[in-house]
């Protein structure tokens, strides 16, 4: 018998250390983040393993399983908490060590085990933890299985078995680095920013991007788990502040940051303006479907209009369609689609053949963006971002909101939105055009300019992006239309940044 893991254990008692901790808020819509201690303990990763063995069983999948660790002090402890747990349940375990989450996601492939348990808590701060998991490869866990995934392991509804293995592949990096880089080399001589945070991609960016052919200027690649600098996130302005100082002292092409777990890629250009991942998508759209007739594009609903509106990709036959934010929604709509690619504002890509396997990995998407450069040899990263046509775009905003209360404060907005549509009521003078509630609720009006609000799904978090086609002013006033309606709702705190 295993314990029924408590919601909370306070550390340093006796209680700590015999009993499994497992906050609940800790399983999200797609994968699992809790803070480390605070919120789950090693018993309690422990029994995550052994649900994670129990529901693999229950969904008809051989119990063989990839297990890596991104680069943090306390992500190897966590990654044999769960392992033991795994065991126990009767699965035999592939392990690579220390990796970046696409690496673990390649070893599914190249080793031919079907399941997958990354312990990263990817981007977020110092303190988290997290499993990023799947069972059908490229794809990762939705909402029904992290729902099932939490009821088996909240009620220790265990399966535990004998039949357990552990494997360790040494040098795994290696397979990884050479399937990246067993291409021909690029025409162009690119000088690259590699950006890593001090993160986990610092061990591989580097390598993959000189073997390709890119001269590469080394931005904060030195492994260190305290994250000296910044965070890891290049979706923080601090992090791509710090590439546009890069870029610009070395006279670089490009800036290319990745974040903690290595699965995103942020972009800089030569001239040290920071674009939006969502615009890259759409230079990358162009290019890609300017080679694939009639390519189809999958987009989340935090990216900029022009997927359906820019000139280039109508007149080259591109199609475009609005999904849900989040890897692992994203990833299993352009799975399911045969889309050509998938893009996230937030820098998740998803290649299918021939660019990639379908998972979301940031050095295919850094490869993706020198090979674009490599087809356009008179052209600058920040020409190709110029001809896309103006539009003025916020960075994604997150004002706090706590897990227990963020999807009641969105359903009411979205109500709230609905409402207003329904009465043709006009918002800053304009009617609303249309309403996307996939995820949250997109609002656009007249004009074409557009604002976002959906809950986090990883965070305790609400999550706000606005853009306009029309001026600066137009999207500052639809900040101004969102975060008016947001302030009705006590429960939403502070932002972490704002225009």
């Amino acid at each position: 018998m295993f314990p029924k893991p408590k919601p909370v254990l306070l550390p340093n008692t006796y209680a700590f250390e015999s009993e499994p901790m497992v906050k609940p808020t800790g399983f999200r819509e797609y994968d699992a983040r809790w803070l480390f201690q605070k919120e789950i303990n090693l018993m309690g990763v422990q029994a995550l393993g052994m649900g994670l063995g129990a529901l693999i069983a229950e969904l008809g999948v051989s119990q063989e399983i990839v297990t890596g660790h991104d680069f943090r002090g306390y992500s190897a402890s966590i990654k044999y908490a769960l392992i033991s747990g795994l065991m126990a349940a009767g699965c035999k375990v592939r392990d690579i060590g220390l990796a970046v989450t696409p690496m673990a996601y390649f070893a599914q492939f190249d080793l031919d085990v079907p399941c997958v348990a990354m312990v990263t808590a990817s981007h977020n701060d110092n303190g988290w933890t997290g499993v990023k998991m799947g069972a059908n490869r490229p794809l990762t866990f939705g909402p029904d299985e992290m729902t099932r995934l939490k009821e088996i392991v909240l009620n220790a509804e265990f399966k535990n078995k004998a039949g357990g293995a552990y494997q360790f592949h040494e040098n795994y990096p290696a397979r990884y680095i050479a399937d990246l880089t067993n291409r021909p080399k690029l025409k162009r001589k690119l000088k690259v920013v590699a950006a890593c945070g001090n993160g986990t991609a610092g061990a591989f960016a580097p390598q993959v991007l000189e073997a390709i052919g890119c001269e590469v200027i080394p931005l904060d690649t030195e492994l260190d788990h305290t994250f000296p600098k910044y965070n890891p996130n290049p979706e923080d302005m601090e992090m791509l502040h710090a590439i546009r100082d890069a870029v610009l002292h070395h006279k670089a092409d490009v800036g290319l940051g990745f974040d903690g777990d290595g699965d995103r890629c942020g972009v800089v250009d030569n001239t040290g303006e920071e674009i939006f991942a969502d615009k890259v998508g759409v230079m990358l759209a162009r290019d890609m479907s300017a080679i694939h007739k009639d390519a189809q594009f999958i987009v989340d609903v935090k990216s900029t209009g022009l997927f359906i509106t820019d000139p280039v990709l109508q007149k080259q036959g591109a199609k475009t369609a609005y999904w849900k934010t989040g890897h692992s929604y994203m990833k299993r709509r352009t799975n399911e689609t045969g889309a050509l690619a998938g893009f996230e504002k937030s820098g998740h890509f998803f290649f299918n053949k021939p660019y990639g396997r379908g998972y979301d990995d940031g050095l295919v998407s850094a490869i993706a963006i020198c090979d674009m450069l490599d087809r356009a040899p008179g052209k600058s990263m920040a020409d190709l971002k110029d001809a896309l046509p103006k539009t003025w775009s916020s960075p994604t905003m997150s004002p706090h909101c706590a897990d227990e209360t963020k999807y009641g404060v969105i359903d009411k907005v979205v109500k709230h939105f609905e409402g207003l549509q329904a009465k043709g009521a006009k918002i800053g003078g304009q009617s609303i055009r249309d309403l996307v509630t996939v995820n949250g609720v997109r609002v656009t009006v007249e004009d074409g300019s557009w604002g976002l609000v959906r809950a986090s799904s990883n965070k305790p978090e609400l999550v706000v992006v606005v853009e306009s086609p029309v001026s600066e002013q137009r999207m500052h006033d639809m900040f101004e239309m969102v975060n008016s309606v947001l302030r009705t709702h006590p429960e939403v705190g502070e932002y972490n940044q704002t225009i």
